[in-house]
């Protein structure tokens, strides 16, 4: 593994002043990123679903074109 110098200085001073390893630091510091970024990768979608009655009688068992059709109708 090769680290920048700045920021192995860095860590090493944080674990002695920590009064623990650098490796163990490393460790402790992959094992967040790895927990957080496998958290945020589970995509939940949010439920959006309204309340009705479902299907409109005059739509059950129509073809898509029915849809498309009363979807762009021009109002009277």
């Amino acid at each position: 593994m090769n680290l920048p110098d700045e920021l192995l200085r860095e860590a090493q001073e944080l674990a002695r002043r920590e009064h623990t390893t650098l490796r163990e630091l490393i460790e402790t510091g992959l094992r967040t990123v790895v927990r957080q970024r496998t958290a945020e990768s589970h995509f939940v979608l949010e439920d959006a679903s309204v309340d009705g009655r479902g299907l409109q009688p005059e739509f059950r068992g129509a073809r898509w074109e029915q849809f498309r059709d009363a979807i762009y109708e021009q109002p009277s």
